[in-house]
């Protein structure tokens, strides 16, 4: 029951995901445009220069605002990230108590008590 879970919110979030690809691919590289023209309206030292690197970064900062859906496009791929980590959970968690068992243990000790 568990890996159906998994499976319809993996499919579910793979879906969000691939239909925002384009919003974050149009915030990635409006981010790093933005990136490049505050970097280069803290270099200037003129008036006019740092008018205009301000008009075209107020103006790709809005540009970054319209791609707004591509936070849910992210949450969907955190989302895969888990659904993939959380897949052989069980497993790995009955592994676990296994190790913690007290009478594991004791069994090998009885074991190694048997073998001397």
């Amino acid at each position: 029951m568990k890996k159906f879970g998994l499976l319809a919110a993996g499919g579910i979030a793979a879906m969000v995901l691939i239909t925002n690809l384009g919003p974050i691919i149009g915030l990635g590289v409006s981010l790093l445009v933005l990136y490049f023209v505050m970097k280069q309206f803290l270099k200037t030292d003129s008036t006019a220069a740092k008018i205009g690197w301000g008009i075209a970064g107020f103006i790709i900062l809005m540009a970054a605002a319209s791609n707004v859906p591509a936070i849910l496009g992210i949450a969907a791929a955190y989302v895969l990230y888990l659904v993939y980590k959380n897949w052989d959970n069980k497993e790995k968690v009955q592994e676990i108590h296994e190790e913690n068992d007290p009478f594991v243990n004791f069994e090998k000790q009885w074991a190694q008590l048997k073998n001397n």
